[in-house]
């Protein structure tokens, strides 16, 4: 069963959203530099990742061709639109063979995409980082995005002096995609992840994959979820995540002391898009 990898959330200050982000109690990695023009900075978990990204000033940003995708383009273009949740990521071990797979069901006849960088270990020395991408494209969704990642070498990646947050955070719960027609996302979701959804309400659609799920909701659902959404959602897109932590009155206090807004909205804490760069943030308890 799939896993999230990570979730991309594109903003067009790198920084002043990873001083954001730790203002959430997070702990925010060091600015890495792509070679395609795309800058990040992460907020790791014990086996997912928040992808915070940005275009970068002078970066060269290669153009999709037929069996090219570019992630440099998805990102600068995704960002003339609008800052949010950008891409979902899923894992695999062989991102090659899901490339063919992909392809074979019609949802992406993408050439695999591989690329290394050096990371940094908490004490600043350099390490190996490398990966290989597969992209899929849902039709119906332009502006969400979609790969899986195979890592190289996950033992130069995965870090648990970089997994201590301040919050408690332990993952990432869930990721929801708003749209008018939820049922018209089933067949590509379903190849996309590898199992088929629930419907726990109407045309609601729940997928869920190892340790969380994929939630695709319509606008007016996705608003009695959030408090409230962001987006005109004359296309689909990714409107929130969920994050699980240790005690939801101790993430309360941390917010309240950090003076940033939020909801109780059922069990959940939800910081609004508004505040948070596009994309509802909402923590529940593990």
């Amino acid at each position: 069963m799939r896993r999230i990898d990570h979730l991309v959330v594109a903003v067009r200050d790198l920084d002043r959203a990873a001083e954001f982000y730790r203002r959430l109690g997070f702990q925010v990695g060091a600015r890495n530099r792509h070679p395609w023009g795309t800058e990040n900075r992460l907020i790791q978990f014990g086996r997912a990742f928040i992808e915070l990204i940005t275009v970068g000033e002078g970066g060269e940003v290669a153009p999709h061709t037929a069996n090219s995708f570019s992630f440099g383009a998805f990102v600068r273009d995704y960002l003339e639109l609008r800052e949010g949740l950008a891409m979902l990521v899923l894992d695999t071990p062989d991102a090659k063979a899901d490339a063919r797979a992909f392809s074979e069901a019609g949802i992406g006849a993408f050439e695999p995409f591989y690329f290394e960088r050096m990371g940094r270990r908490p004490d600043g020395s350099e390490t190996q980082v490398a990966f290989t991408l597969a992209f899929a494209r849902n039709e119906a969704a332009p502006h969400a995005g979609f790969f899986v990642c195979q890592q190289h070498f996950p033992e130069n990646f995965w870090n648990p002096d970089f997994q201590r947050h301040d919050n408690g955070a332990a993952g990432i719960s869930s990721v929801t995609l708003a749209t008018p027609n939820p049922m018209g996302h089933r067949a590509f979701l379903t190849a996309f992840t590898g199992t088929e959804p629930r419907q726990p309400d109407g045309d609601d659609l729940s997928f869920a994959i190892q340790g969380s799920r994929v939630d695709v909701v319509t606008a007016d659902d996705a608003a009695e979820i959030y408090g409230s959404v962001e987006v005109e959602l004359d296309q689909p897109a990714f409107v929130a995540y969920s994050v699980s932590v240790e005690e939801i009155g101790r993430q309360a206090k941390w917010l309240d002391a950090a003076e940033i807004p939020y909801q109780h909205i059922g069990s959940r804490l939800v910081v609004p898009a508004s505040a948070a760069f596009g994309v509802a943030v909402a923590f529940e308890e593990t």
